[in-house]
């Protein structure tokens, strides 16, 4: 491959490792803000298990998901100097709004959270977790401003050969952003949702004896797919309400995962609001249908990543639409052992994470809720009955 197509390889591979971890976090954070808030209006001690529980698994994939995110920055610069040099005064603007969003408010919002277990009054720590999700959204709201704007340059002018911003909101009601920022927010959702449903399945297929606490995790879960899989299906649908006019037409490489995402995507709803929803009281008791459910889990990721690549290269050749090319935005003196170089160091740091976000989270799942970390109290202070759950 030429050096252009290495460094198209090499973005899309980092972009799509490191959204795997994204969009289970968008999903994990408002599962855990409700049963945070159950546990906090009702103190029983399943609600606090559930809630230390799958918080537990969330910190793990946050953590991860952070370092893999840092290596996206980097890239910019590497490969894509000519993008930085015509539309930075744009595009920056809104990857650094999510830097600070990210970096510093959900971090400090989330360690606030973590070490303020049992030392902050019982409402604050619950504001924490919601600001956490708040945060979140916010950070992924940037990043679709700043994914947008690549589709959809509104709100800019070019003056000599560069691009300003001229209006900011034009910028956040790009109509390239008004859709697919909910349909990302519904695919978190689901993805979130059924590690939830194959995880509780798996447990109850063990013949788990905390089977009270998985067969509440698993009936949010089901519930929280359910509409999941609606939300995304619905915003995904009026997402072509902004498409640009012929971004699909003679273009098999995005046309193909789009299809073959609708496709998937329709037939999961229909598994969801026709089938599993109203059997959710019965779910847990059937266990000829927890290996189904497991098979399902890994679904939602692969469907993210089909829709991130039907959206990135139905835009090509275009890096920002009919105003800058994939060619002119690229950084100069590049040589294909360069990024061949950076391209195998990259996908194996994130890869390796990957591996070590699913082998942690795995570990945590088969153990249960029993001595988990998150949450616990110091040997010096006593303990109550809901964290020996």
């Amino acid at each position: 491959m030429d050096v252009l197509e290495l460094a198209r390889t090499q973005f899309a591979v980092t972009g799509s490792l490191h959204f795997l971890f994204v969009v289970l976090t968008l999903g994990l954070a408002p599962l855990v803000a409700i049963m945070n808030t159950r546990w906090a209006l009702s103190r029983k001690p399943v609600h606090e298990a559930m809630t230390r529980f799958w918080g537990q698994v969330y910190v793990v994939n946050y953590a991860l998901g952070i370092v893999t995110g840092l290596v996206m920055e980097f890239q910019f610069g590497l490969s894509w100097s000519g993008l930085s040099h015509y539309a930075g005064d744009v595009f920056g603007a809104p990857l650094a709004m999510e830097t600070l969003v990210a970096f510093f408010l959900e971090s400090t919002f989330l360690g606030l959270w973590i070490f303020g277990w049992g030392r902050l009054p019982r409402g604050l720590h619950l504001a924490c977790i919601w600001l956490v999700t708040l945060t979140a959204y916010a950070s992924a709201f940037y990043i679709m401003v700043a994914n947008s704007f690549l589709q959809n340059p509104a709100g800019s002018v070019a003056r000599g050969d560069r691009l300003e911003l001229v209006d900011v909101g034009a910028l956040l009601t790009n109509k390239a952003l008004i859709f697919s920022f909910p349909h990302v927010i519904g695919a978190g959702l689901f993805t979130g949702a059924m590690v939830l449903v194959g995880a509780s399945a798996y447990q109850l297929r063990r013949r788990t004896e905390h089977v009270e606490f998985f067969t509440r995790s698993l009936r949010t879960g089901v519930v929280a797919a359910a509409l999941g899989i609606f939300v995304t299906i619905g915003f995904g649908y009026a997402q072509f309400a902004g498409v640009q006019e012929g971004k699909f037409d003679g273009n098999p490489g995005a046309a193909i995962p789009l299809g073959l995402m609708i496709e998937f995507g329709q037939l999961l709803a229909l598994v969801m609001l026709f089938v599993l929803l109203p059997l959710v009281g019965v779910l847990p008791r059937w266990r000829w249908t927890h290996p189904l459910l497991m098979l399902m889990t890994p679904l939602p990721f692969v469907l993210a990543i089909m829709g991130w690549l039907a959206r990135e290269v139905g835009r090509q050749p275009w890096m920002i639409w009919e105003k800058l090319t994939l060619a002119d935005a690229m950084s100069p003196g590049l040589t294909p052992g360069m990024i061949t170089a950076s391209l195998i160091g990259f996908a194996g740091v994130l890869g390796l994470l990957a591996v070590v976000d699913y082998v942690l989270i795995a570990r945590i799942i088969r153990r249960g809720p029993r001595d988990l970390d998150l949450g616990a109290v110091p040997a010096t202070e006593s303990r109550s009955p809901a964290l020996t759950y």
